[in-house]
């Protein structure tokens, strides 16, 4: 059965769907004329190219693809809505009689879209020019004012009213800036400053006095206008450098030392004791005999309690620790006066008194003992928000039965009211910061110098386990020391959210877990308040509450959380309010102009800025008045032509810098101004006199017109919108062209071209189909590379503007003829063509003269070709022969073997003979054969040797030592000599002729760049000195293991090809390398050049030159006498590299060098004067500061028992 054939496909259907648009500009007839479209259709001879074909290359004509596009940037009214309806009414009561699917739409205002991609080419569509940076009032202002170079709005450093002030960093004052806003914020310290009249004397103004910037200093943050205030004149009084850090617990206690002096001046009794009354406390420290309990104990005041840490341990646990009593025994046994022999005793430490204000110093730096330098801890430790120092107070009865009572009627409880920070991994470097709680505001702030910003609660309220709430939050409920507990055991500590990321700082929400020995109390501790853990904490500061602190507590008398929306306490009236100190009058009166200067540069930017408005909005009218105007109604209407990127310079030049005028392109359309005087300003204010010239130059030929191969860039604007920009805006684009000037030479050109790459392609098709022949058919010979080349589509050889080369060019003729003029013998260089095919080329190109294939090929090259194949075999024979008989010179003539034999006659060879030899040996039909041997270059002008053979430094690679015998053999093959003949005898070459040392050093300077070993010594090697320096002789250099120098060129490997470099590894005595100088290389040059090459820094080299130290950079290497082949010693010496860095990256070395601190400064017990900074050195102290400790040498305060870094105990009095 015949299989089912299949059916046939119904045919597409013709026209237009349903509901389709009828595009006429689609239709036949209705096509667009093409740029170059009449290239070779309407055009075939340059004479017939008329005006319509020259406008048609840019776009100009009138049948042009190009649309008139609108401008979107007109402002049209809107249509009323009556109209609107109207219109609309019959078009729908025509749609209602007919179906929808028999309606074709036929639209005779058919127009094409308009887009940035699509109509980037079009001339005469001028949107999107840079118009949108305009039309955008908001965004076309910022961008003005920005290039109008106000400056920083003064505004911006105002002070807000809910914020503390900060201050400014110098560099590295960060560290007091930290300390500075935390006594700024203990109001009777601040208001004692303000007392304090300071001391002045003939010498120094009452300005320079560091009690009187502290003043202004304290009141700027108090009353300030900015903020951020710049301490600039309180660091300059104390004669701190602004780039040195420092350490912020030294500085707080010699700053502290120095106010004491100063307040003990004062005439009040309250201000003299101020520092004693606030900050400072009083401990003891005690021994006590096991034996006859004799009790020796001595009393001292402290500023701060240091405390040690552990990793997640607590405040309180350290505190602890630090009372605990040490029992002295063993080795370590305690003298007692009354038993008078070493005894077992306890040492222990007391707390007697607590100032107002308590410091606690965190020993966050420590000192490691296996590297001897300081390390810092990042221990976390966690301190409360409030704490019970009556606990800690006392002796160790006292302190139990306080614990017993577990009373919170006490006048002991302090506050936190500060944090330092120290951001960083090192001790020598980092970065401090301060949260404190302002009194002022009630809430705690981040203290970064000059950013201050509001931080979350750290705390809760007293006597519950609430945490503050984060913004969003819950308020969460603690249940440590609740009734409902069940156990009586310390529950696990919950964290919360933390308030700072940057500072390792945590809130929890009881305190960690107590140790064993604290475990078995039933009720919670009085303090059980939240606690903070931190890495970074350096220093803690509490403020006792109900004390001399400002009245800003709650009922209480506990800090609370505060509301972080209105900045007010939570539970506090709104009335509370802080009284705040009084400065003095001077500091009152620097503040209040400071405030003053600052109204005023407030003032005058709001008046510029005023100014550069209303020159925005006029400006912006004008610019957005001419781009809504300038675009063509008609391809008729006069106009001027310019360039994309010119319009587009003009439309953005008012929103850009003035000091880099932008350009069309990169090689043109650059903005100049025309007169010299006139400058940027005077075109803002629109100023006549100054006109700002716009080039439209890349779209100019070089004859000046318009170029048509830039159509694509060249935009039509209306005549008058050119003299808008010209009058009203002062801008002219240069130069002036209309649509007619398109320039007559260039379409010329371009129209040859364009008819080439037409007509080319018909030519070759044409050849192709006729240029085949048989072998037996006459012809004519062509050259194949020019054929295949010509035949491409884009021939190789063909230039733009110049004709292609005829085939029997010079290039192309040694193809076809030989240099005899007959028929080349290279079949494979030539092809046949037809009769018809050199008819068309000879068309093409007159003046070709062709070879028929009938022409017989040159019997001289045939003959050449035949007697070339016999000599080749005869001079490889040759070649055989000459290195059968001089195979010894072959295989060590250039290894230096030779110059070895001892009592064996020997003679020297130019090198590069050897090496053209060896060429020719293994290339004999390649490489020619040398000449002849040539040594006169050996021998000067009076006869001598201008070369010493027991000099190393002369046998370079020029000179090659053989046998005698192969000298012998050498002359009966080549001619040549004379014959220089040596002998090794003892290890020294003996030779007739004797040396000319004047022509041998005269020989050895006359270079422009030579070769010079470098000798590098190593750190055992003596330093060389004229007295020992000798020159390296023969046998130094020439030893069987360590080959010459002139041994590194050539190898049977490479035929005697030199492989060099720049820098080459010498096989000989010691490290050397050679290396390539110029006479007029300077030493500083040749030092950079070895530290890329040997890995050396400039600083650590030494150069020596016949036992001299080449110290005199500026030398060169012909000024030193420095010949080719010498050598020069290099020396490499150990730097010691002192770390300078302010990055948080610890520098890993074997040891540090402590800086000098603040000495020298006002704060170390005097100033530092121009004499002693410019000698390098520190003023003496007039009394011991410090004590250095036996076992790390750290500088110790003098009141201290154990030392700081390694506690390691001071001797002490009994008492």
């Amino acid at each position: 059965m015949a299989p089912k054939r299949t059916r046939r496909s119904s045919p597409a259907a013709a026209g237009l769907s349903a509901g389709d648009r009828l595009k006429r500009a689609k239709l036949a007839g209705n096509a667009t004329y093409s740029a170059w479209g009449w290239v070779g259709s309407e055009v075939s001879d340059v004479s017939d190219i008329t005006q319509e074909h020259r406008l048609a290359t840019c776009g100009f004509c009138k049948n042009s693809s190009h649309p008139l596009c609108p401008n979107k940037y007109v402002e049209r009214p809107n249509p009323k809505v009556e109209d609107v309806e109207k219109s609309a009414l019959p078009a729908a009561t025509a749609v209602t009689a007919v179906p929808e699917d028999e309606v074709i739409v036929i639209s005779d205002d058919e127009a094409p879209s308009c887009g940035p991609k699509g109509c980037k080419s079009n001339p005469y569509c001028l949107n999107y020019l840079g118009q949108d940076k305009w039309e955008n009032e908001d965004k076309a202002r910022e961008a003005f004012l920005k290039v109008q170079d106000l400056g920083q709005n003064p505004l911006a450093h105002s002070r807000e009213p809910t914020l503390p002030a900060g201050l400014k960093n110098l560099g590295a004052t960060c560290y007091a800036n930290a300390f500075l806003q935390v006594w700024y914020q203990d109001l009777p310290f601040r208001d004692g400053v303000y007392k304090c009249q300071p001391s002045q004397d003939k010498e120094h103004s009452f300005e320079d006095s560091p009690i009187f910037q502290l003043q202004v200093t304290f009141a700027a943050m108090q009353d300030g206008a900015q903020s951020a205030f710049n301490p600039i004149k309180l660091v300059e009084s104390l004669h701190l450098s602004t780039s040195e850090q420092q350490d912020a617990q030294e500085f707080s206690k010699l700053f502290m030392a120095h106010l004491d002096s100063e307040f003990q001046k004062q005439s009040d009794p309250t201000l003299k004791s101020l520092i004693a009354d606030q900050f400072q406390g009083k401990q003891v420290y005690g021994t006590v005999c096991e034996k006859c309990h004799r009790r020796s104990e001595r009393e001292s005041d402290f500023l701060e309690i240091e405390v040690n840490i552990q990793n997640n341990s607590t405040l309180e646990e350290r505190i602890a620790a630090m009372l605990q009593p040490e029992i002295l025994t063993g080795d370590n046994k305690y003298h007692c006066a009354q038993c008078d022999s070493l005894q077992d005793a306890k040492r222990y430490t007391e707390l007697r008194e607590l100032p107002p204000v308590l410091h606690f110093s965190l020993l966050r730096f420590v000192y490691d003992l296996t590297s001897m330098e300081r390390k810092k801890s990042k221990h976390a430790i966690s301190f409360p928000m409030s704490i019970d120092m009556d606990r800690f107070l006392g002796s160790p009865d006292t302190r139990k039965s306080h614990k017993r009572k577990a009373s919170r009627s006490n006048g002991n409880r302090y506050e936190l009211r500060g944090v330092l920070l120290h951001k960083g991994p090192s001790a020598y470097h980092g970065h401090y910061e301060a949260q404190i709680f302002d009194v002022q505001n009630q809430a705690w702030y981040q203290f970064n110098d000059e950013q201050v910003t509001q931080i979350k609660s750290l705390g809760g309220k007293k006597g519950s386990q609430d945490v503050t709430p984060l913004e969003g939050e819950k308020t969460k409920k603690a249940f440590a020391g609740s009734n409902n507990t069940g156990k009586n055991q310390a529950p696990h500590p919950r964290k919360k959210r933390r308030v700072e990321t940057d500072s390792d700082i945590e809130i929890l929400e009881s305190p960690p877990p107590q140790s064993q020995s604290q475990s078995s109390v039933k009720s919670p501790s009085p303090d059980s308040s939240s606690h903070v853990s931190s890495r970074d904490a350096y220093m803690l500061i509490y403020s006792r509450v109900g004390g001399n602190s400002p009245p800003t507590s709650s009922a209480n008398g506990h800090a609370g959380p505060h509301d972080l929306t209105s900045g007010k306490r939570a539970g506090r009236s709104e009335e509370t309010k802080v009284s705040l100190p009084v400065p003095p009058p001077r500091a009152t009166d620097a503040v209040k102009a400071l405030n003053a200067a600052h109204e005023r540069s407030c003032q005058e930017y709001a008046k510029t800025e005023a100014e550069a408005q209303a020159r925005f909005t006029d400006i912006r009218r004008r610019v957005r008045d001419i781009y809504q105007t300038w675009t063509l109604s008609s391809r008729d209407e006069p106009s001027v032509v310019a360039s994309r990127q010119s319009l587009e310079s003009w439309i953005s030049r008012h929103l850009r810098k003035r000091s880099a005028p932008p350009s069309a392109s990169p090689s043109a359309s650059t903005e100049l101004p025309t007169k010299a005087a006139a400058k940027a300003k005077a075109v803002e204010n629109d100023a006549e006199d100054a006109v700002y010239q716009i080039s439209i130059s890349d779209i100019v030929c070089e004859h000046g017109r318009l170029n048509p191969d830039k159509a694509q860039d060249m935009k039509v604007i209306r005549e008058n919108a050119y003299q808008r920009i010209l009058s009203d805006d002062g801008c002219e684009l240069v130069p002036k062209l209309s649509q007619a000037d398109i320039c007559d030479a260039c379409v010329k050109s371009m129209f040859i071209e364009r008819l080439y790459q037409i007509e080319h392609p018909r030519q070759v098709a044409r050849f192709d189909e006729i240029s085949l022949v048989e072998d037996d058919q006459p012809g004519y010979w062509i050259s194949k590379p020019w054929a295949k080349d010509w035949r491409l589509s884009k021939p190789k050889m063909h230039t733009v503007g110049l004709p292609d080369p005829p085939p029997d060019s010079p290039e192309y003729q040694q193809h076809v003829l030989c240099e005899h003029g007959g028929l080349s013998t290279n079949t494979a260089s030539r092809r046949r063509v037809s009769e018809e095919g050199y008819l068309l080329l000879r068309h093409l190109f007159p003046s070709w003269e062709a070879v028929p294939t009938s022409m017989e090929t040159c019997a001289v090259c045939e003959a050449l070709v035949h007697i070339s194949k016999e000599d080749k075999r005869e001079i490889r024979r040759q070649a055989e022969e000459e290195k059968a008989k001089l195979k010894y010179m072959h295989d060590n003539a250039l290894n230096g073997t030779a110059a070895l034999l001892e009592d064996v006659p020997c003679a020297i060879l130019a090198a590069q003979f050897v090496r053209s030899w060896r060429q020719w040996l293994l290339r004999p039909g390649e490489a020619p054969r040398p000449d002849g041997i040539d040594n006169s270059h050996f021998i000067c002008e009076h006869g001598e040797l201008c070369i010493d053979p027991n000099c190393a430094n002369d046998l370079d690679s020029s000179v090659a030592i053989i046998k005698r015998s192969d000298w012998d053999i050498l002359e009966d093959l080549y001619p040549g000599g004379p014959l220089i003949a040596l002998e090794n005898r003892g290890g020294k070459l003996e030779h007739e002729l004797p040396v000319c040392e004047d022509c041998r050093r005269k020989r050895k300077s006359s270079f422009d760049i030579t070769e010079i070993t470098i000798r590098i010594l190593g750190p055992e090697d003596p330093i060389p000195t004229a007295d020992v320096y000798s020159e390296e002789s023969f046998q130094d250099r020439q030893r069987p293991l360590h080959q010459s120098s002139l041994l590194t060129y050539g190898s049977r490997k490479t035929g005697g090809v030199r492989q060099s470099t720049r820098i080459r590894q010498v096989k000989a005595l010691g490290k050397r390398r050679r290396a390539t100088v110029t006479k007029d290389m300077s030493v500083k040059d040749m030092k950079v050049m070895l530290q890329y090459e040997c890995n050396i820094p400039t600083i650590s080299q030494r150069l020596f030159y016949r036992g001299q130290e080449l110290e005199d950079g500026t030398a060169t290497i012909g000024t030193l006498g420095i010949m080719s082949n010498d050598i020069v010693d290099l020396r490499e010496e150990s730097e010691d590299v002192t770390l300078l860095s302010d990055t948080d990256v610890e520098y890993v070395a074997s040891g540090r060098k402590e800086g000098r601190g603040f000495g020298g400064t006002l704060l170390a017990g005097q100033r530092d004067t121009d004499e002693t900074r410019e000698a390098g050195t520190q003023p003496a102290l007039t009394a011991p500061v410090s004590k250095a400790c036996s076992a790390c040498t750290f500088e110790n305060a003098t009141d201290v028992l154990a030392c700081t870094m390694c506690d390691t105990p001071f001797a002490c009095n009994t008492y």
